[in-house]
């Protein structure tokens, strides 16, 4: 078991911005969220999945919502929480471990945030290994998890407990509608599941694997060493351009941050274009016509100067940006999971290839 400090909240602020190809909210704010609750003396426990026992009754937590939503308008601090203590009346048992949905951005905070509030160990994970615009996209219920109960809770004290749905897509569809009527932002629960399902289902370490990113980025910045090459180190992946911000089109649509974003190389780069399309998250990057690279893998830029990860939300002419490539999990790249999150699931006419 290993015990969160304040000192550690750095580090995994920046690993999973990075991981969060930039969508899952504002790292900063999750951070600060995070720190006062430890501030206040409560305590972030985290277990590896290998830790659970089959007996044991996990939730998964996070938030729903768009990250331009979240960025201006902060929560309350206790929406997931909520979201969490509502089905558990709603079940009539309580839940023994929190299930992180994604390590992405500031919701990669959430799980913590909810463990602290609920004194509940977090598991050592992730349902996504990145972060995904949609509900049905985690692995939990790829890989045969029940999409109901879930709840969903918001600022204003409404809690809303879905009893039953038909599959996950409708869950997305529902439990989105409702964090759109509430304000674009929600705490959100689901996949109730045991331990034996969490430990199969689960992409594990990823919670880990942040804390490593992210420091390998801080000692880099110390030393004066390179931090993109820092990171790749730990992460894998590869410098896919190094450019400029030339031009942003974003818009907020059926709550989600939609556009896209150009790049225009310079240095070794000069002279190459590309174009990548997000929902919350980078999808796809387009280069001479071509989709270059596609989900599931990651695409996430980074400032130069400090590899200071640039979120969706942030996205500004004339930063100057590395664009980079990590490769996703192994349970990402089964046909299984493809279908959910390959890039034909998200409207594009072409097959996912490996890019790293």
């Amino acid at each position: 078991m290993w015990q969160i400090t304040e000192a550690d909240l750095p580090s995994i602020a920046i690993g999973a911005a990075i991981l969060g190809t930039g969508g899952g909210g504002n790292p900063y704010l999750g951070m600060i969220r995070t720190r006062e609750l430890l501030r206040a003396g409560r305590r972030i426990r985290v277990i590896d999945p290998e830790e659970l026992t089959d007996a044991d009754l996990l939730v998964v937590s996070g938030a729903m919502g768009s990250p331009t939503v979240s960025y201006e308008k902060l929560a309350r601090g206790d929406e997931e929480a909520e979201a969490a203590r509502a089905l558990e009346r709603h079940l009539g048992r309580r839940f023994t471990a929190i299930a992180p949905l994604e390590m992405g951005g500031g919701n990669s905070m959430a799980a913590l945030c909810v463990g602290a509030q609920l004194d509940l160990p977090v598991v050592n994970g992730d349902g996504m290994g990145r972060a995904f615009p949609e509900l049905q996209m985690i692995t939990y219920l790829i890989y045969g998890g029940s999409p109901a109960p879930s709840a969903v809770a918001d600022d204003k004290g409404n809690r809303v407990v879905i009893g039953d749905v038909v599959d996950a897509r409708w869950l997305e569809r529902i439990a989105r509608s409702v964090t759109i009527e509430v304000g674009g932002h929600a705490g959100l629960a689901t996949a109730v599941m045991d331990g034996a399902h969490c430990r199969a289902s689960i992409i594990p370490h990823t919670l880990d694997l942040a804390h490593r990113i992210g420091t390998a980025v801080l000692q880099a910045r110390d030393t004066n060493a390179d931090p993109v090459d820092a990171m790749l180190s730990v992460s894998g992946g590869r410098r896919y351009l190094r450019g400029k911000i030339v031009d942003v089109e974003r818009r907020l649509a059926r709550g989600f941050a939609r556009g896209r974003v150009r790049v225009a190389g310079f240095g070794g780069d000069a002279g190459r274009s590309i174009s990548i399309d997000f929902q919350n998250e980078n999808l796809v990057i387009w280069e001479d016509g071509e989709a270059t690279v596609t989900v599931p893998d990651l695409i996430a830029l980074v400032t130069t100067d400090r590899g200071e990860p640039v979120t969706t939300e942030v996205l500004r002419y004339g930063y100057r940006v590395d664009v980079l490539v990590l490769p996703c999990p192994a349970k990402l790249r089964t046909e299984q999971a493809l279908a959910v999150v390959g890039p034909r699931a998200f409207g594009y006419d072409v097959d996912y290839r490996p890019s790293v």
